[in-house]
């Protein structure tokens, strides 16, 4: 392409908006056209996210009225939402109708992400903002799903990107019982940039504990997820932990066999399902965190004993589980390569 499309970023404060920035600076067909905010407005973007300092200039946050307001003038191509849950859905339902053009919209939140508003506000407690949009946005891990079946997209949270790249082929293989155990680490950045009593520094360093055992919102989210991706709806038992690291996330699932022999069988489940994939890999050793922090990239590696199994993945949570997912989104919803402006290299020693 030798002229680059104008996106703009709402909800620009956060870890994940931060790192979309990142993604769109070394982008070579998108160029970044506005980012919003409310509290910020007017604020160099700069001062927020001093790493990206040299890539930005003198970018400032604007309302997000005036993202509304160059949608409506047909001047945005793409817009990523990296609202909060719940914030996300009346600001979009505001964005595509505006203008007789909108814009293509990637939401990272989880408010497009259950097909099913009744489903949607069962788990989050509140009514859903723009339900009649909806059938407008399909959700996928971008390597589970062909093509462009909706006009705007959704990608599934961190964790549970981390979970679907594992129990999706296990599903669609049907050598497994349809229950997966699940326990997922992750690193703070998950927790988002407003300090919790548990992100704060003292009480994550150099500890490990769980939260929310077997009531954590992805896990109903991946169940419907996985079925619709597999056409076999299975039950999820998941344990989030919080680690002593900023980035990443380190996913075990575990579960049964339909039979012993069906062990010997998996590993060419994973590489079949991942074959024509350029961020996910199927390892012959477990996977580890700093391999894939700051990239794009997802690393698994499966195992069997008997009638067991267990799959490891990890990815970066603000990366593959984020802003880099959306970006695969992006990508193809305006006919891009999907993997542009993804293929940098992790800083790994991070």
């Amino acid at each position: 392409m030798t002229t680059r499309l104008p996106v703009a970023i709402l909800g620009g404060t956060g870890y994940v908006a931060g790192e979309l920035l990142r993604l769109i600076a070394l982008h070579p067909a998108l160029e970044l056209a506005a980012v919003a905010s409310s509290s910020r407005a007017g604020q160099p973007v700069a001062a927020t996210f001093p790493n990206l300092t040299a890539a930005l200039g003198s970018t400032a946050f604007m309302p997000p009225e005036d993202v509304i307001e160059a949608a409506a003038g047909g001047h945005l191509a793409g817009v990523f939402s990296a609202t909060p849950h719940g914030a996300a859905a009346p600001l979009i339902a505001g964005l595509l109708a505006a203008g007789d053009s909108p814009p293509t919209v990637v939401d990272a939140s989880a408010d497009f992400r259950f097909s099913d508003v009744a489903r949607y506000q069962s788990v989050y407690g509140h009514a859903h903002g723009a339900p009649e949009l909806q059938p407008a946005f399909c959700c996928a891990v971008p390597e589970h799903l062909d093509g462009t079946p909706t006009a705007h997209a959704a990608h599934p949270g961190c964790f549970a990107t981390a979970m679907l790249l594992a129990m999706v082929p296990l599903l669609r293989s049907g050598l497994v019982e349809p229950e997966f155990f699940a326990a997922g680490v992750t690193g703070s950045t998950g927790s988002g940039r407003s300090p919790l009593a548990t992100t704060h520094h003292p009480e994550r360093h150099a500890n490990l504990y769980a939260y929310k055992p077997l009531a954590h919102r992805h896990a109903p989210e991946v169940e419907t997820l996985a079925g619709a991706a597999s056409g076999i709806t299975p039950r999820v038992n998941f344990v989030p932990h919080s680690g002593p690291f900023a980035r990443g996330i380190h996913m075990t699932v575990q579960g049964r066999l339909t039979s012993p022999d069906a062990g010997g069988q998996l590993r060419s489940v994973f590489d079949a399902a991942y074959a024509d994939s350029p961020f996910v890999e199927v390892l012959d050793a477990p996977p580890r965190i700093k391999d894939v922090v700051g990239s794009n990239r997802a690393r698994l590696r499966v195992d069997s004993h008997n009638d067991r199994y267990v799959v490891m993945v990890v990815i970066d949570n603000l990366v593959k589980g984020a802003a880099g997912g959306a970006m695969q989104w992006m990508n193809r919803l305006l006919g891009c390569d999907e993997a542009a402006g993804l293929n940098a290299a992790g800083p790994a020693w991070i």
